[in-house]
């Protein structure tokens, strides 16, 4: 809209007599326009887009001039239009064009006093009518209430107090208790003192206990260790608790029948007493120790396993590598279905919430009575559609290894992963007498000596005794560990001798026993360390007994063209603070499960005498 006109010429003093006089209403007006803006503004104003506020600068332009031109034509005319005084509000007055000050004088300066007077008496009682407008709160003071509630609204803190067992078992176990606090006896790091010599895995768990306790240590000042030590001081953010060291002598008497001067016992004083000084927290001794969790609890202490160290808490859970196709998955899925002919292998595409539980190199099959079976595994997965391919047939004769078949379904599956040069990691469980030492001995002769596609065969395993250790074996490494590769001699003899080597092949039928053997090396797993496998053929046996570390050592061993097989039975755990959770063989299944270059299978039938398979399933 286009702007009124300037005024023609200098304004001059305005006499009060021209103005009407003001109304109630129309002095609270000015009142209310008079105030500051950070009163009149409400909070989320100031938070105004751009837009918004160039608008409100506009208005406020285009008001001024009409007030101005309004002004003008009352300084000229000496009348105002109906309403056009009153809505004008004070301070514009103030903001127009300076007038020249003339000193009034006489009847003038008499007259405009007692109007003055009495607009400011008339304005008194409007401004003490309007509501007070209350200060916002401090913005500190909000922030310290919102994080008083949040501290109020947590849960409290337990202390745990560690057995020696578990910083043997886990040296980085302090730091898996999140939140919570740790306490640690002076009992405890007497035992860690007499542990710490020597070159075996608990050793060398000792070893670096003590180096993270020293760490931990050094970040704070001596005359505050009572106070405790955080643990995420070292840069583990992810323990959020404290360390304490037991500073002081903890006064407390346990039962006659219990021996002072045990160190387990000692533990439990420690638990009754810390219980004893705070009454309003929960204490709870953790220990990989059974009959001391039992005494704990026998004398009402709260006592616990240690879990962090555990990859799953069933073993029923571990992924089994395998996966049957619904009855009827060829009435509900097969017009979705594509297939294609590559070589000699089908492969077929698969959509749907079904192709969404598949796994890299997981095996699917169709079996159903009356029907043709179907064998496959997954070989490429996007989205919500997985491509499966046909499998080799492991059980014909044509197909055999080193003259040996699959005689079940498990099997095959397990010799397609074994024969396969894509696979570098390949896992193997299953109950005694499924075949997993033969059927990974078999395949591994036929890649070294029929097909040279790995230099030799390399086997190790756990050298863990089932009953009482025999004392000092004597002989070179390779001799030491003649007893403990029992199996590999039976097998070798099956292979060699007798059995199923009649289709073996030109190696297999003019190999001799001595010359099997030169391919075929024992090492121990004492000097693994620090050793790169090049185009090696390795076989872990009895890998349910060893830790997840020790796996994690091994396996690092393998380098460019080497293929690593680790077979163990899971119910046959010798290792003591070894279970089915925390095993090593557990944690490997589970973490290289849908890796492109591994597989495993769970070899469920027995094959080794049905004598073998009876005890297995009774015993």
């Amino acid at each position: 809209m286009p702007l009124p006109p300037a005024p023609k010429k200098r304004a001059s003093l305005l006499d009060a007599k021209l103005l009407p006089a003001a109304s109630p209403e129309t002095l609270a007006s000015n009142a209310k326009a008079q105030r500051p803006v950070a009163e009149e503004i409400p909070e989320a104003a100031t938070a105004a887009p751009a837009s918004t506020r160039r608008r409100r600068k506009t208005d406020t332009v285009l008001a001024a001039h009409a007030q101005e031109a309004s002004l003008a034509t009352v300084l000229e005319t000496g009348e105002s239009a109906p309403g056009s005084v009153a809505k004008l509000p004070v301070a514009a007055v103030a903001a127009s064009e300076p007038a020249p000050v003339r000193r009034k004088t006489g009847a003038a300066a008499r007259t405009a006093a007692p109007a003055t007077e009495a607009q400011a008496a008339t304005a008194k009682p409007v401004a003490d009518k309007a509501p007070a407008v209350s200060p916002a709160p401090p913005v500190k003071a909000a922030a310290a209430s919102r994080t008083k509630a949040r501290k109020a609204g947590d849960a409290p803190r337990k202390l745990f107090v560690l057995d020696t067992n578990v910083l043997m078992h886990d040296p980085m176990c302090l730091f898996r208790f999140e939140e919570h606090d740790i306490y640690l006896a002076l009992i405890v790091l007497e035992e860690l003192d007499g542990h710490k010599k020597g070159v075996t895995e608990v050793a060398r768990n000792v070893r670096q206990t003590s180096r993270t306790l020293d760490a931990l240590v050094a970040t704070v000042p001596k005359q505050d260790l009572a106070d405790g030590m955080p643990l995420n001081a070292t840069g583990h953010t992810e323990a959020r608790g404290c360390l304490f060291f037991q500073t002081e002598t903890l006064n407390y008497t346990l039962p006659n029948t219990l021996p002072q001067g045990k160190a387990d016992n000692q533990i439990l004083a420690v638990v009754a007493a810390l219980q004893q000084a705070h009454p309003g927290r929960e204490v709870v001794l953790v220990s990989k120790d059974i009959n001391m969790r039992v005494k704990a609890r026998a004398l009402g202490l709260p006592a616990e396993d240690y879990q962090n160290d555990k990859t799953l808490d069933d073993d029923e859970l571990l992924y089994n590598g395998a996966l049957a196709l619904p009855g009827d998955f060829w009435e509900t899925q097969g017009d979705e279905i594509e297939s294609w002919n590559e070589g000699a292998h089908t492969f077929y595409r698969v959509h749907g919430p079904l192709a969404q539980q598949m796994l890299i190199n997981q095996f699917v099959y169709f079996e159903q009575p009356g029907e043709p079976s179907l064998y496959t595994r997954v070989v490429e997965i996007r989205g919500d559609s997985a491509v499966l391919k046909t499998l080799r047939d492991c059980t014909h004769p044509k197909q055999a290894a080193w003259g040996v078949t699959a005689r079940n379904r498990e099997q095959n599956f397990a010799m397609n992963l074994l024969l396969d040069p894509e696979i570098d990691f390949v896992t193997l469980t299953g109950t005694a007498g499924t075949g997993k030492t033969l059927l990974a001995l078999a395949c591994g002769l036929t890649q070294v000596l029929d097909e040279r596609r790995y230099t030799e065969i390399i086997m190790t395993r756990a050298t863990v005794s089932v009953g009482e250790d025999i004392g000092f074996l004597p002989g070179t490494e390779e001799e030491k560990m003649g007893p403990w590769m029992g199996a590999l001699d039976d097998n070798l003899e099956f292979l060699t001798k007798g059995g199923d080597n009649s289709g073996a092949g030109e190696w297999g039928r003019a190999a001799t026993q001595e010359l099997v053997r030169s391919r075929i090396k024992i090492k121990s797993m004492n000097f693994m360390r620090g050793r790169t496998f090049l185009n090696k053929y390795v076989i872990i046996d009895e890998a349910q007994n060893l830790t997840p570390k020790q796996m994690k050592t091994l396996i690092t061993r393998a380098g460019p063209g080497t293929k690593i097989i680790c077979m163990g039975n899971l119910a046959q755990i010798d290792t003591p603070y070894l279970t089915e959770g925390s095993s090593g063989l557990t944690a490997v299944v589970d973490k290289f499960k849908g890796w492109p270059h591994a597989g495993h299978i769970m070899l469920a039938r027995g094959e080794r005498s049905r004598l073998a398979d009876f005890a297995s399933e009774v015993l």
